[in-house]
């Protein structure tokens, strides 16, 4: 199975988690999630009174230069940890 493939299998994974990871799990997997997908953080960065928007575009934004496959495989070994952790 190539790694998009894998990355594909990891969405569908992580939705059958029997409890909800901590913020800090998520902000983790968005990051890579959206390297993965979007590549580099774009935009203006979010009004600092947006405080949940302003966390996930700064884990985001620290992905910068993060090769697509690279995050793609990041992604797909924190849902690995995420399903031996939460279930």
């Amino acid at each position: 199975m190539n790694v998009s493939e894998q990355f594909a299998e990891a969405q569908k994974r992580i939705t059958g988690l029997k409890s909800k990871p901590n913020n800090q799990d998520l902000l983790a997997l968005y990051s890579h999630y959206k390297q993965a997908s979007e590549g580099d953080a774009g935009g203006d960065r979010p009004s600092g009174f947006d405080f949940v928007e302003m966390a996930k575009y700064n884990a985001w934004a620290k992905l910068k230069g993060m090769a697509k496959e690279d995050a793609m495989e990041a992604y797909v070994k924190l849902v690995d940890q995420m399903v031996q952790k939460y279930g």
